[in-house]
């Protein structure tokens, strides 16, 4: 009798969406329990086969699993569990309308779990629309990342940030660098900078491959290669041991960001370093990022490339545009 999706695991990230099932695999090794992960940016073709087999537990992306039940590949009908991972970020990746109408597709009497690192009014407003006397159950660690990690600032003009990183990784002993970019061309060009002055790196972003990606999730954990270049997408969720140093290229934007990158490092009571350079534009940023930890952040000033220019740089707006009107 072909098996029915009993439990439903709902992440934001590919990469996160199979790290938890390689965690269904090893803790249910002994369990007749079949688990499938699917994800969008690969073909269908191998979790359509799975999935056709029939599956106990399935993990997956929202936007994946959306399609996937569009095409009648997917019945919600007797699903017991659900589980959404990481409902605060995403929020912020704008996925909660994909998330509603996944709800909508799953039995009324069922279990459901959800895990949040924060709780934004948005998830709270969404907790108390479809569970009914919910159990709340908040986990403080006796010691908070924040505690165990070294934190120190560079500040550095935007133009010699590579020039800075370069320097860093020189001079300073690490096992594995995570290097957080603000953008994807920005991460790649990182990387490409790196590889020129002969220090081996990898990207992980967006626009890359699921197999690109995956491979140097792989390389860099195995470490086959120390130094991952990252946008936010490797920010959440990830468990990648004994990362020895994360360093914030670029401030993130919110500072809440900050906590969970350098949160990468510092994991299971290990210590770890973090580095975070500051130009002259990203001052409120750091300025927001010390308000939330309550600290200020110890600033290194023994460096070749302290900052010039203490004011933010003035681009210049370009030319109007005047429409041509044919005579």
């Amino acid at each position: 009798m072909k098996r029915k999706i009993k439990a439903l695991v709902v992440a934001p990230t590919r990469e996160l969406a199979i790290q938890i099932r390689e965690c269904f695999d090893a803790y249910g090794t002994h369990l007749n329990l079949k688990t499938l992960v699917i994800f969008g940016g690969v073909g269908q073709g191998e979790q359509t086969k799975g999935l056709e087999r029939g599956v106990d537990i399935l993990v997956a992306t929202p936007g994946r699993l959306l399609d996937l039940m569009g095409q009648g590949f997917i019945n919600l009908n007797e699903v017991e569990f659900f589980v959404l991972d990481e409902a605060d970020r995403m929020l912020d990746m704008g996925m909660f309308p994909d998330v509603k109408r996944i709800i909508s597709h799953l039995p009324r009497e069922r279990q459901n779990m959800f895990f949040s690192a924060t709780m934004p009014a948005e998830i709270t407003k969404l907790i108390n629309s479809i569970l009914r006397d919910p159990v709340k159950i908040e986990i403080k660690p006796e010691v908070t990342p924040l505690e165990v990690i070294d934190q120190e600032v560079y500040f550095v003009d935007s133009k010699n940030k590579t020039n800075l990183l370069v320097d860093y990784l020189n001079g300073h002993d690490y096992d594995s660098v995570l290097v957080f970019s603000r953008t994807k061309h920005g991460a790649n060009k990182i990387t490409q900078d790196l590889e020129k002055r002969g220090i081996k790196s990898a990207a992980i972003h967006g626009n890359k491959s699921q197999n690109l990606r995956q491979r140097a999730l792989s390389d860099f954990k195995e470490r086959k290669v120390r130094i991952l270049v990252a946008t936010d997408i490797a920010e959440r969720g990830l468990d990648i041991k004994e990362l020895s140093h994360v360093i914030n290229y670029n401030l993130p934007e919110v500072p809440e960001t900050y906590v969970h990158r350098i949160g990468r490092t510092g994991r299971a009571g290990l210590g770890g370093t973090a580095v975070s350079f500051c130009d002259a534009s990203e001052k409120p940023l750091l300025s927001d990022i010390e308000w939330l930890i309550g600290r200020t952040l110890p600033e290194v000033t023994d460096h070749p490339y302290p900052m010039q220019n203490t004011e933010p740089e003035v681009k210049k707006a370009p030319p109007p545009r005047f429409k041509r009107f044919k005579r």
